[in-house]
Order: structure tokens, then C-alpha cells, then sequence
């Protein structure tokens, strides 16, 4: 019987791999066992509620990579190629849980409208300086995150807090490095990589740099945001549209960013 039953489940993994195959696991159950595993292992990166991180949104229905039950099977079994989405470890039935649970947030009515107008919002991002330190299409700097397909990544709400409150989630790849050498110059940057005798970071001002820990006076990590709060700074209006343009930043289909 056991057998029988694992190549039943290797039999549907193929169908779901190559067809448009239904989730076969999508009971309320299943959805439960679901949310378990993706709290363990897709939360880092997507959020607890799926709303998005170090990965995509999940919450508005649209998949770059596939939207049907079979294409988000292959996507969280395989990963994607060139990305930091890995493939899983886990049997056919608990993958096919996974997705049903990621199909519960759209179900839930989290898309929504948003209000805003996005090409104001576009010339507050210039207005404010934002572009001063966030890349975006090309075009800014990079004491920030790069928001290029941020609108892929963040909710409406995530965006909100993120501007009124930036340090209320602060990933540890943006906090700063504050080296003072020897010599008495002093480094600014984020820690981009580091082992016992060398630390990489990206210097605010010199871009790259490779230093070496025997050459250290002092080192610590500041794990606050750099960002200023805009609370008070902007209406509701203009934070309505500096989230619209922010949320028009997506990716484009097909395309892994």
C-alpha cells in the first residue's frame, strides 16, 4: 500500500510539473497544515502573511512564473533558476498544502484597491530625495534597498510603515557597518561579506572596499535604518501617492529580478 501510494504521489508531481493539474490537497485541513510549513520556511522571505520581503508578494494573485495550481507546484518544488528562491525538500502532498495556503491569501481579499496617483507619486520620490539613496530603474542611490520591482515585493501596507517607520523592520543586510582604522580614517557601509582576517562592505562614499580586521581600530554594527521617518512630513494624500508609484514599480512577466 505504501508503495502504491508514493508512486501515486511521484505519478502527480509529474502531471503537475508538465499540465494544469488542480491542487489535489485543498481542503481547510490542508490550507492549516499548509500555513505550518510556510511559517517554518517561506515566512523569512515572504512574510507571515505573504505580504512580502526579501521575496515577492504573494498577496495579489499574480505569479510571474506560472499562476495555476500546477505552475506554483514547480516553483516552490524546483525554485527558480538565477534567484534566491530554492527548491523544497518536502513530499508532493505537503508542496501541494503549501500552495493552497499561498491560494488563501488572494482568496482572503488582500488585493484591494490603492489609492494614490502614481506619476505625483513618482515626483515626490525625486522631491524628497528619496532617489538620493534608493536605485529605482536605473536610477538613484544605494544607501537603500533597491527598489526597482518593489512593487512585486511589498504590500500597500508594508510600504506604509516602511516610510512612516523604517525602523520598525530593518534586514540585517542594510544595517551599517561603522569601521574607525588605525590610521584614524573611519568606513560607512553595508557589510556585503566577512570571515576572520577581511570584511567586505559597500562604502557610502568609496564604493566596494576590501579592509582587513588587523587594520581595525574599532568596529560595530548599527542595526537602526539610516532613513528618515516621513511622518508628519507628508499628507495623506501624498503618502497615498508615493505608495501608488512605489506599488507600480513591479516586475516584468517573465523576467526573474
Amino acid at each position: 500500500m505504501r508503495s502504491a501510494a508514493a508512486s501515486l504521489m511521484v505519478l502527480l508531481s509529474v502531471v503537475a510539473a508538465r499540465g494544469q493539474m488542480n491542487n489535489p490537497h485543498a481542503t481547510a485541513e490542508d490550507r492549516a497544515a499548509g500555513s505550518k510549513i510556510f511559517r517554518c520556511h517561506c515566512a523569512p522571505c515572504h512574510g507571515v502573511k505573504g505580504t512580502g520581503g526579501l521575496g515577492p508578494n504573494l498577496t495579489t494573485g499574480s505569479f510571474f512564473h506560472g499562476g495555476s495550481d500546477a505552475d506554483l507546484y514547480r516553483t516552490i518544488s524546483e525554485g527558480i533558476a538565477g534567484t534566491a528562491m530554492p527548491g523544497v525538500f518536502f513530499d508532493g502532498a505537503q508542496v501541494w498544502q503549501i500552495v493552497a495556503f499561498v491560494r488563501s491569501f488572494d482568496q482572503a481579499g488582500a488585493r484591494g484597491s490603492v489609492p494614490g496617483n502614481a506619476s505625483r507619486g513618482g515626483q515626490l520620490f525625486r522631491q524628497q530625495g528619496c532617489i538620493d539613496c534608493h536605485l529605482a530603474r536605473g536610477e538613484g542611490g544605494v544607501k537603500g534597498p533597491d527598489l526597482s520591482v518593489i512593487g512585486s515585493q511589498r504590500s500597500a501596507e508594508h510600504l506604509r510603515e516602511s516610510i512612516l517607520d523604517p525602523n520598525a523592520r530593518v534586514s540585517p543586510e542594510f544595517w551599517v557597518a561603522k569601521i574607525v582604522m588605525k590610521d584614524g580614517s573611519s568606513r560607512l557601509g553595508f557589510v556585503m561579506n566577512q570571515d576572520t582576517y577581511m570584511v567586505q562592505i559597500l562604502d557610502f562614499s568609496s564604493g566596494l572596499q576590501s579592509l582587513s580586521r588587523s587594520d581595525f581600530k574599532d568596529f560595530g554594527i548599527d542595526r537602526s535604518s539610516i532613513m528618515p521617518s516621513y511622518q508628519g512630513k507628508l499628507s495623506e494624500t501624498e503618502l497615498d501617492d508615493l505608495v501608488s508609484y512605489l506599488l507600480s514599480l513591479k516586475r516584468q512577466p517573465g523576467r526573474s529580478e
